[in-house]
């Protein structure tokens, strides 16, 4: 047997974006990929910023010595102040360089924070629709995703998550704007998420841990603004990342923070340090901490992003298909026609549309479409996306 028996349950199971973006590849190769519209992975389409290119030009130059050296686990002290001083202008908190580790990515990032938090056996309640390698992330160290159902609208469900929440409960895990929905959480809901975990804290003599996953904060619509949960709730981290904002995803650089006024922070941050070195990330991509330090409040130009949107919901809302605009990400979430969303995007396949079926995020009875492509996938698409309609439209 070449491979363990779990990392083979795992492999059959897993990611169906990758599994549709591998059907995009041999679509691609047979009809020619102008004849294709992949809306299948989350890939930015846009550029990095112009400054990112000039900083990686000075920063090649710099002959200062040690610059490409083993580090503080924790990361580059100048990276760590430079954000714990971003996070301070746009939070009411005072973030010291002490409460931010750098990490690989969000993807890093959550699990080094999962690895430090969790026991085996330990739960993560985990609003649904959502992104669902988080399940990967809670078995790389024996957590257990308690998944909860959010509104017809995406929006959270407090009854669902108080319900949830037993003894077993360590932290929730939200994602906003979320993937796949595009759901942005607004103030209110969250101080009502907050409110729920002090209670239940309270009752069961220790904190309640809110992780808040943000790669796409910066990516928001219609003067929508993301709310801090720091701003909230005290026992709460965010792990974010700059490959969306930045348009970096393969330059796996991101960062996580913890309230300042956490309970026993020092232990939370010490456990993390340790938790980057023995997960074997290390550290985070010297070149890249330095890299982003002066590009912190830059981002892509998110009105792209704005008219890709536009574009694809009132293409699809012509033809006749129902979905919940989103006010941030870049994706799209409508309902398939017929209860099999699986296929339903079988269907798409045919017209060479590649989606992602709902069920691969526990959304099932809808589909995914990332919209971070060129303009003329959308506009060609739209064709093919009303004949695969009629064929189940009553």
């Amino acid at each position: 047997m070449p491979v363990s028996e779990k990392i083979r349950a795992s492999i059959e199971r897993s990611s169906w974006i990758r599994k549709m973006f591998e059907e995009g590849m041999i679509r691609k190769a047979k009809f020619g990929p102008d004849n294709v519209f992949d809306f299948s992975l989350g890939n930015p389409n846009l550029e990095p910023p112009a400054s990112f290119k000039e900083v990686l030009q000075s920063l090649a130059k710099d002959p200062s010595p040690a610059q490409h050296a083993y580090m503080p686990n924790a990361g580059r002290t100048d990276a760590r102040e430079a954000v714990a001083a971003y996070l301070r202008k746009n939070n009411r908190q005072a973030f010291s360089p002490d409460d931010i580790i750098m990490t690989v990515g969000a993807g890093g990032g959550l699990n080094v924070v999962l690895k430090t938090v969790l026991n085996p056996g330990d739960e993560v309640v985990i609003p649904s629709p959502y992104f669902v390698e988080y399940n990967f992330y809670l078995d790389n160290h024996q957590g257990v995703p308690r998944v909860v159902k959010t509104k017809k609208d995406f929006s959270l469900d407090m009854d669902a998550i108080g319900d949830a929440i037993t003894e077993k409960v360590r932290a929730v895990l939200i994602n906003s704007p979320n993937n796949p929905t595009g759901k942005v959480y607004d103030r209110t809901i969250l101080e009502q998420l907050a409110g729920l975990l002090r209670d239940r804290s309270r009752s069961l003599g220790r904190p309640i841990y809110l992780i808040s996953d943000e790669p796409y904060r910066k990516i928001v619509y219609d003067r929508i603004a993301v709310p801090s949960v720091f701003d909230v709730y005290e026992e709460s981290f965010v792990v974010t990342s700059f490959s969306k904002d930045l348009s970096l995803p393969g330059e796996r650089i991101g960062y996580a923070a913890v309230h300042p006024y956490a309970s026993d922070k020092s232990s939370l941050i010490a456990g993390m340090v340790l938790c980057n070195r023995i997960l074997g990330y290390v550290n985070a991509p010297a070149l890249m901490q330095r890299a982003i330090i002066p590009l912190l409040e830059q981002s892509v130009d998110v009105s792209a992003y704005q008219r890709k949107r536009d574009m694809l919901c009132e293409g699809l809302s012509s033809l006749g298909y129902e979905f919940e605009k989103p006010g941030g990400a870049f994706y799209l979430f409508p309902r398939t026609p017929i209860d099999d969303d699986v296929a339903f995007v079988s269907a798409l396949q045919e017209e060479n549309i590649l989606t992602v079926p709902g069920s691969g995020f526990y959304g099932p009875g809808h589909m995914r479409i990332a919209f971070c492509v060129d303009d003329r996938t959308i506009e060609k698409s739209l064709p093919g996306f009303g004949r695969a309609l009629k064929k189940f439209k009553k």
